[in-house]
């Protein structure tokens, strides 16, 4: 399941995967698991139904608020990582978090953590981003 969809098409399908859930519409798997991820987060159930007001919206660390796009889309990479196990041993941190906190969804907040500080160093760094700095971070946790 690759999925690397630009910014605006990222959030138009989370925004209809939520319309069409509501709609009790058929949807396909990535769909499905995308409403599955939209569900534990009632806290963006407003953004998710009002488009015109939110979809080109910026969200910055400044601002304080939490991009709910982002978050939402990082669900469903540590989703596709998880299935894959890509990279190597990133299902069986999952499993270590999701016994310590207890919660799987809490697990993968833990996880979203190390994989923005991949990303951040990636950027910052000007490289590609390092699987093992994701890994590494994860086994601290």
């Amino acid at each position: 399941m690759f999925f690397n969809p630009s910014r605006n098409e990222a959030r138009n399908f989370l925004v209809e995967s939520w319309r069409k859930r509501r709609a009790n519409e058929i949807l396909t798997p990535l769909e499905d698991l995308a409403a599955q991820l939209i569900e534990k987060h009632p806290e963006y159930f407003a953004v998710l139904e009002d488009p015109e007001r939110f979809l080109d919206r910026d969200y910055s660390p400044e601002q304080g608020e939490p991009n709910p796009f982002l978050h939402l889309m990082m669900h469903l990479t540590i989703e596709e990582q998880i299935s894959i196990d890509q990279p190597p041993g990133i299902r069986a941190h999952f499993v270590r978090l999701t016994h310590q906190f207890e919660s799987e969804h809490d697990a993968q907040h833990r996880m979203m953590e190390c994989l923005s500080e991949m990303i951040w160093q990636a950027q910052r760094n000007r490289t590609q981003p390092d699987a093992s700095v994701y890994l590494d971070c994860l086994s601290v946790s």
